[in-house]
């Protein structure tokens, strides 16, 4: 992965924004020597959005499943009997 420093970001913002447009690899901004913050394309940006989402909702799953806070089909649709008419 590609480091900069935060004054390259300062002075370089529209070449180092079209670098990563082109490549699609993320770029690692460091300030005063230490890890600042990345700079990833928009495509990127979302599809991590999306998959952090779909994990989360796998997550939420799985502690439901082990509280035993589940229902069977048949239970699902008697509770949601009244919004399936």
């Amino acid at each position: 992965m590609r480091t900069e420093l935060v004054t390259t970001l300062k002075r370089q913002a529209t070449e180092l924004l079209a670098d990563i447009e082109r490549n699609k690899k993320p770029i690692l901004i460091t300030q005063h020597g230490l890890p600042s913050a990345y700079l990833v394309d928009v495509e990127t940006y979302q599809l991590q959005q999306e998959r952090m989402s779909i994990l989360e909702g796998i997550a939420r799953g799985e502690m439901a499943v082990s509280e035993d806070r589940t229902l069977t089909q048949a239970q699902a649709e008697k509770r949601l009997s009244k919004w399936l008419k």
